[in-house]
């Protein structure tokens, strides 16, 4: 069965202003990639500058300050973080600390994270809510924690920012010792979610 438009120009301009949505709609996702983009590095730099970043760990972060963390590269696929063995970190069986451990892991998941959500419009809200770990050696020295999920990380956040929903990501990061052998691996679930015009006045 054949049906016919009674309003030809009707037609023709309700598919017009779909397909104008649709380009608005591809524009703005471009845009923010852009915008996330040029955030992302901005962040990346001051966090690799060891002035400020040391400045920063000792007001937001004391904990991380005093047991030694280090960002030694960042970039927006990967982060390296390492924290020595030494007194702040140690426990009572000569190893650093499963906690600081931890903390270090969770900075080379977090400082991607962050790079991400830096200077967005609207601001978006990030919280670890799930961690788990298998250690597989003592912590005698320098643990390297390297995460490469960056792409990802992107990913989910840039789905918080369009759907205006809350995602989360299970990140991954990996501590070896200076040998090269595994001592631990951490799953850091990390939520995101854009916050509301009305979050943002209160």
């Amino acid at each position: 069965m054949e049906i016919l438009c009674e309003n030809p120009a009707l037609m023709f301009s309700a598919v017009k202003l779909k397909i104008s949505d649709s380009i608005t709609s591809l524009n703005r996702v471009h845009n923010s990639n852009l915008y996330m983009g040029s955030s992302a590095v901005k962040f990346l730099e001051i966090v690799q500058n060891p002035l400020k970043f040391r400045l920063f760990l000792l007001s937001k972060l004391p904990s991380a300050f005093f047991s030694g963390v280090k960002i030694r590269y960042a970039d927006e696929s990967k982060a390296v973080v390492t924290i020595p063995y030494k007194w702040f970190s140690t426990n009572p069986f000569k190893s650093t600390y499963f906690a600081c451990l931890s903390m270090a892991a969770e900075m080379s998941t977090g400082v991607l994270a962050m790079a991400f959500t830096y200077e967005q419009k609207p601001s978006i809200s990030m919280l670890v809510i799930k961690t788990e770990a298998v250690y597989m050696k003592k912590a005698t020295g320098i643990t390297t924690f390297t995460c490469e999920d960056g792409p990802m990380l992107k990913q989910t956040i840039n789905e918080a920012m369009a759907s205006g929903k809350g995602t989360s990501f299970a990140a991954r990061s990996v501590g070896r010792d200076k040998d090269g052998a595994t001592v631990a691996e951490f799953t850091i679930t990390w939520s995101f979610k854009a916050k509301a015009e009305s979050d943002l006045k209160i």
